[in-house]
C-alpha cells in the first residue's frame, strides 16, 4: 500500500505559487501539480519554470497538469492527464524524458479501463461538488470513491471537494491518499494548513488502516 497522504494540486493560490510549493517541499509532500486553466502558455511555463527551481533536488515532484508538452519544457517529473487529454500511452511514447504519468478516473468502469494504460497513480473522483472545474464531473461520494481505490493495482488519490471536516470521512470510506486545491491554495499560511491535513489524514489512516 503506497501511503503518502497529500498530493497538493496548486491553483489560484492566495499567497503565491512560489509560498505554497516551498510549503509543499518544507512539508515533504510527494506530489505537488501545476493547475492554471485559462492562462498563457507562457505564463503557466514560467510558473512552472519557478517551480521547478524550488523542487528540484527534494523529494517533491513537480507534476503538470493535462500538458506533456509543458511538462518536458519545465524540466517536471511528470503530467497529469484528463480523460480528455493526450492518451497515456501516445504520452509516454512522445515524451519519455517523463517519469510519471498520472490520469484522471470518476468511475469505475474508467478505473478497469485504466489497466490498459498502467499509469504510476490514478486521481478518483470528485468525492465531493466542487467549484475547481468548470465541467464537473458526477459526483462520486466517499463510498464509491473508497470503492474504486480499494480495487485499483496502482496509487491512488481521492480529489474533489475534500477539507479538513470531510477527510477522516473519505478515508474511513476506504481512500488512502487524498488530494485538495482550496484547502490550502487558500489560506495565508499554506505550510500549516498542509501540516492540518496531513496530521488529520495520519490519524483517520492509522485507524482505518490498524496501523499502530
Amino acid at each position: 500500500m503506497d501511503a503518502f497522504g497529500l498530493y497538493l494540486v496548486v491553483t489560484d493560490p492566495v499567497t503565491s505559487y512560489e509560498d505554497v510549493t516551498t510549503a509543499a517541499v518544507s512539508a515533504g509532500l510527494r506530489y505537488v501539480q501545476l493547475r492554471m486553466k485559462n492562462t498563457p502558455r507562457k505564463q503557466v511555463l514560467a510558473t512552472a519554470h519557478r517551480m521547478r527551481d524550488i523542487t528540484q533536488g527534494t523529494q517533491t515532484h513537480l507534476i503538470i497538469n493535462d500538458d506533456p508538452e509543458l511538462a518536458v519544457a519545465a524540466g517536471a517529473d511528470g503530467v497529469h492527464l484528463g480523460q480528455g487529454d493526450m492518451p497515456l500511452l501516445e504520452a509516454r511514447k512522445r515524451y519519455p524524458s517523463l517519469r510519471i504519468f498520472g490520469l484522471s478516473t470518476h468511475s469505475y468502469a474508467q478505473m478497469e479501463a485504466a489497466k490498459s494504460v498502467m499509469p504510476d497513480y490514478a486521481g478518483v473522483g470528485p468525492v465531493y461538488a466542487t467549484p475547481t472545474k468548470a465541467i464537473p464531473d458526477p459526483v462520486l461520494g466517499p463510498e464509491e470513491a473508497g470503492r474504486i481505490v480499494q480495487a485499483s493495482p496502482w496509487p491512488t488519490v481521492a480529489i474533489g471537494g475534500i477539507n479538513e471536516e470531510r477527510l477522516p470521512e473519505v478515508i474511513r470510506a476506504g481512500a488512502i491518499n487524498f488530494s485538495v486545491v482550496r484547502a490550502v491554495c487558500q489560506s495565508m499560511d499554506p505550510y500549516q494548513a498542509i501540516v492540518r491535513l496531513q496530521t488529520i489524514w495520519r490519524e483517520a489512516f492509522d485507524a482505518r488502516y490498524g496501523v499502530k
